[in-house]
């Protein structure tokens, strides 16, 4: 499809003509399914990628601009989806040290595979304020040292480690609410555990 079709076919999208996208789809739908499968290494997340892509596209296509190939511009939103994809598996397998039992201490490579955080996972970092979550990311997800993080947020490495501890405590209580287990309960059974009598 030529860029002028392409650019005749969006001017038909914008002024109400929906079905019209359908060409569009059909059009880079392959494409957008192998690139995402190059990126992300599994076919069904390639096609709910694929799928995605093409929905934001459609919400963004009043932003587009002519005067840049629209395979350029499609391959952008693709990109950027991919690239998000995988900073979550990142953070699912950095959150695990969060809510892993707490006799295990392997690292996170060995225990976790990449995979999405599910729900409880969401759940538990909706408790936690914004800078907690970010101290998380930043020291599990993102592995900066803590005179990096304390050079970004204006804090002492101490008082960031303190931090650090305090919210990965939290949120191991709110995941194991989250999954309907009693916090107090779980760390009562992992206190008898490591200190028979």
């Amino acid at each position: 499809m030529e860029d002028e079709t392409i650019h005749h076919t969006i001017r038909e999208v914008l002024d109400g003509n929906l079905d019209k996208f359908e060409r569009i789809l059909l059009h880079y739908q392959k494409r957008l399914i192998l690139y995402c499968y190059h990126m992300l290494g599994s076919y069904p997340e390639a096609e709910d990628g694929a799928q995605e892509v093409f929905l934001k596209a459609y919400r963004s296509l009043s932003a587009y601009r002519p005067d840049v190939p629209f395979t350029a511009w499609l391959y952008k939103i693709a990109y950027h989806h991919c690239i998000d994809v995988i900073r979550r598996r990142k953070l699912s397998k950095a959150l695990s040290l969060f809510y892993q039992d707490e006799r295990e201490y392997r690292p996170v490579d060995q225990q976790i595979e990449a995979k999405f955080p599910d729900e409880k996972v969401q759940r538990a970092m909706a408790m936690l304020s914004a800078e907690e979550r970010s101290l998380l990311i930043l020291r599990s997800v993102e592995e900066l040292s803590y005179q990096d993080i304390s050079l970004m947020l204006h804090q002492s490495s101490t008082r960031l480690r303190k931090k650090y501890e305090r919210s990965a405590k939290k949120f191991r209580k709110y995941y194991t609410e989250a999954k309907g287990e009693d916090y107090y309960a779980v760390l009562q059974r992992h206190g008898a555990e490591r200190n028979p009598s």
